[in-house]
């Protein structure tokens, strides 16, 4: 009798976990087609794989290592699997997780998940993505990774008061007075896109200090992980004010345009996101980022190209150090008059990211160099290669000078101490 009672209570042991999973798989069978195929979309467009598919991992599965000012944190499997992913996840702990950052078993997310971005969701997108992740989804059976943070700081309940103080809920309300296409592209910057995770400076508590157009610092550029996200402002010189909404809607479907081309995390952005979105969310979101007044920048002239003094600087012998190291590296690619061959080339003259007083992209690029931009499953015939093993710290710091003082560029000078710094950050 006591050896029935132990086997009824190892079965019951086993059956009563996969009975609290059984609502979830049963919502993920029942999902319409139709319902999966747009959550799949809206995956695209919040480039959640970006973040949840590692270098040579399996989809959503996790394991891509963030850095953090606390420490490493890794991404999580978010594969339908119900031992390491969400299978067991019913809508509603989805909708939570999302929005308000808090697992199945209540524990908090680090913010490096964009939920305050998320928060602002609406429930049938929400609805879609989870017919998305539980039944457009392979499982993967993938444990997930501890962050390397120490104690104290890996402790997770203070996440709780940073919610009450930073977090923003509430889904998107349109706005009056704005058009359909505005509305629209400001829902998808701020909320899916969660565009100000990057592109947004944050504050002492890690926090974005603005989450819309409200707030005077919101995409206005922000340091990440050794790169520098871009101003995405109507500032002249280092934001978006000399593109057009052609040149804008041309770099979100292809990474690359007359003003500049990706690279870093845009690159993922890219390949994995937006040249997947459609014509009318892609104007939408144009419309909406051409809209922000200018801000941030460094409060320098309207740029207007002028090539004379950096020609005569370039004249064989090139009479400076960087100069020289320009004539044997990038003249080829990027011209005499730093135009480069617009979109394939990126050009040097009037590139925002070049103008940018934080010179972090521009060294880590030329360190590191660029991955392929993958357009319609074409990579692009000419990445930038990777100069850390071929050129010392004072080479990079001299070549990038004279770009940044090149074509009256007028950005401050690089020095060595800031190229080593990244090049031992890479490390």
């Amino acid at each position: 009798m006591n050896s029935t009672l132990k086997g009824f209570g190892a079965a019951l042991c086993v059956m009563l976990p996969l009975l609290a999973q059984a609502p979830a798989r049963a919502a993920a069978q029942a999902a319409d087609p139709a319902l999966v195929q747009r959550g799949a979309y809206l995956a695209k467009a919040g480039d959640c794989a970006a973040c949840h598919t590692a270098p040579k991992g399996k989809p959503f599965a996790g394991g891509l290592p963030m850095t953090t000012p606390m420490g490493k944190i890794y991404t999580t499997n978010i594969t339908p699997d119900p031992q390491t992913g969400i299978g067991g996840y019913t809508e509603e702990d989805f909708a939570r997780a999302m929005r308000e950052g808090v697992a199945k078993d209540g524990h908090n997310l680090y913010p490096a998940m964009p939920y305050p971005s998320y928060a602002k969701v609406n429930d049938d997108d929400v609805k879609a993505l989870y017919a998305f992740f539980m039944s457009g989804v392979a499982p993967v059976q993938q444990a997930n990774r501890e962050p390397d943070i120490q104690w104290p700081l890996n402790m997770r309940w203070p996440l709780k008061f940073w919610n009450m103080v930073f977090l923003e809920k509430g889904v998107y309300q349109d706005k009056t007075g704005k058009d359909v296409a505005w509305n629209r592209g400001a829902y998808l910057i701020q909320g899916l896109g969660h565009c100000g995770s990057c592109h947004t400076p944050r504050g002492i508590a890690f926090q974005e200090k603005a989450l819309d157009e409200s707030g005077s610092a919101f995409l206005t550029g922000a340091a990440l992980d050794g790169w520098f996200a871009a101003n995405l402002t109507g500032e002249h010189n280092v934001g978006l004010g000399r593109w057009s909404d052609q040149d804008l809607q041309a770099f979100l479907k292809t990474g690359a345009n007359r003003h500049a081309s990706a690279f870093g995390s845009m690159t993922s952005v890219i390949n994995n996101s937006t040249q997947a979105m459609n014509d009318t969310d892609i104007a939408a979101m144009s419309t909406y980022l051409k809209s922000l007044p200018p801000a941030g920048g460094s409060g320098a002239p309207p740029y207007t190209f002028d090539p004379q003094a950096t020609r005569v600087s370039l004249n064989r012998p090139a009479n400076d150090a960087g100069a020289r190291v320009y004539t044997a590296y990038c003249m080829h690619c990027h011209g005499v008059d730093g135009r480069g061959f617009a979109p394939m080339l990126a050009p040097l003259s009037g590139n925002p990211n070049v103008l940018e007083k934080d010179p972090s992209s521009l060294i880590n690029v030329t360190l590191n160099g660029t991955e392929d931009l993958v357009i319609g499953g074409i990579p692009a015939p000419y990445p930038m290669p990777k100069y850390g093993p071929v050129l010392n710290d004072r080479q990079i710091a001299d070549v990038l000078t004279f770009v940044r003082a090149g074509w009256n560029n007028g950005a401050p000078a690089v020095t060595a101490a800031d190229v080593a710094k990244l090049r031992q950050a890479a490390r």
